[in-house]
């Protein structure tokens, strides 16, 4: 795992990536695996977490693309009216303004609901339903790159302190 020099996860790089940053500098090594790399001269104990030795700004408002899975990660797989967790094939997409009633597929309209939560509100809106919203709807201004990348289970322990979510590992 590449982390920025301020620790926050960056994406995920491959062995032979995380070989190149460090041999070329660029990144100091926090954590290695058990894990070694064996050539014709040398044995390398193959680098499990990575710090950036410079900082990289990472994107900015705008650039996150709209999709089922990011607005997930944006609300923390939780269903915003009864504010439970849930695995992704047990949520869905709400519009906050129904699409009957011309409300768009945006990111300020539409929030992660469980499938009964979803059929309970119909097409209403939080208010008409008695369904408050746990998180108003917003443009995210970043999302944890990490947790596109991992799938539950797969997390190695040591990069646990890293990650913001709950949901990884």
């Amino acid at each position: 795992m590449l982390l920025n020099s301020s620790y926050e996860p960056m994406r995920i790089v491959s062995w032979q990536k995380a070989l190149i940053l460090w041999f070329q500098g660029k990144v100091e090594v926090l954590e290695y695996h058990q894990i070694f790399a064996r050539s014709v001269r040398s044995n390398h104990q193959l680098p499990s977490i990575l710090r950036l030795k410079t900082y990289v700004r990472s994107r900015s408002r705008g650039d996150i693309r709209f999709s089922r899975e990011n607005v997930y990660i944006r609300d923390d797989y939780t269903c915003q009216y009864c504010y439970e967790v849930y695995p992704t094939r047990l949520l869905t997409l709400d519009h906050v303004i129904p699409a009957s009633k011309d409300g768009k597929k945006t990111w300020t309209n539409v929030v992660t609901a469980c499938r009964e939560c979803n059929q309970k509100k119909a097409a209403r809106t939080p208010e008409q339903a008695k369904m408050p919203l746990k998180t108003p709807p917003r443009v995210p201004s970043w999302l944890p790159v990490v947790q596109w990348e991992l799938k539950p289970g797969t997390v190695p322990p040591a990069w646990l302190q890293y990650l913001a979510s709950k949901k990884v590992g």
